[in-house]
């Protein structure tokens, strides 16, 4: 089994062909294609919530997959939008929300909110990264983590959006050798240490943004082994062998050498 590093390179390097085969699979192709057939059709926000079908696949692009079933919830969110500072979306520190009810602004535009390419062809593509990365995520969570991180970096413009987000956070947290007690502090002392630690300007650089998902991903696999440690087989006629994958050494070497 490849390490996390080797995976995610696997898939990072040539991320449009990992993306055109998560797109053609079955299922996913299936679904596309219902809902590009379909969700012009959505004239209102009862519309969208009436069918599960269109419902569940825009709610999986957004990452929201697991309140599939919050109807009553996801409602308010779309009901209010996002124009008045005080809208329900507003309120979450979870910025999907806000992506979600500005994607579907039936607040805004009403019944012409589905005609837009970010509600057509715009949230197939989301759907088909998340189903790429929920892929990734199945066989090692540490590569669907730096998929995440790589996706949504262009978005970081703080330390903040960072601590508003476990999986940013995870990513960070671990790349810098932070502890997990750390979000017991006050959550400027949270953003203060990132800043000593990390200079976000940096990962506008594809080389930097690269050395920092190869950190993130040999500290990952240092942490959570892809592979569990041999157990000596003392019925072996050869002796077993010990170490670390090849790739992870390198890895490593780069890390002590400086690399980030």
């Amino acid at each position: 089994m490849l390490s996390t590093t080797a995976s995610f390179q696997l898939i990072s390097r040539d991320l449009q062909r990992s993306l055109d085969t998560t797109a053609t699979q079955p299922l996913v192709a299936r679904e596309s294609e219902y809902y590009l057939a379909n969700i012009s059709a959505v004239k209102s926000v009862d519309d969208f919530l009436a069918d599960d079908r269109l419902f569940s696949f825009a709610m999986k692009a957004f990452g929201l997959e697991e309140m599939t079933y919050a109807k009553a919830y996801m409602r308010k969110v779309l009901e209010e939008g996002i124009d008045n500072q005080d809208s329900f979306a507003n309120s979450i520190t979870d910025v999907r929300f806000r992506e979600f009810a500005e994607a579907f602004n039936f607040e805004r535009y009403g019944e012409t909110a589905t005609a837009f390419e970010r509600t057509q062809s715009g949230t197939v593509e989301m759907y088909v990264r998340q189903t790429l990365e929920e892929s990734a995520g199945a066989d090692n969570q540490g590569v669907r983590l730096a998929l995440y991180f790589e996706r949504k970096v262009g978005e970081i413009e703080n330390a903040f959006d960072i601590l508003g987000d476990r999986a940013l956070l995870q990513v960070v947290r671990t790349a810098l050798g932070l502890s997990e007690q750390i979000s017991s502090l006050d959550v400027d002392k949270q953003a203060e240490l990132i800043n000593e630690r990390l200079d976000l300007e940096t990962l506008s650089d594809p080389r930097e943004l690269d050395r920092f998902l190869n950190r993130f991903t040999t500290l990952w696999e240092l942490e959570n082994p892809t592979q569990p440690p041999t157990v000596p087989n003392v019925l072996a006629t050869r002796p077993t062998v010990y170490g670390i994958a090849p790739d992870l050494l390198l890895n490593l070497a780069s890390l002590n050498r400086g690399g980030r």
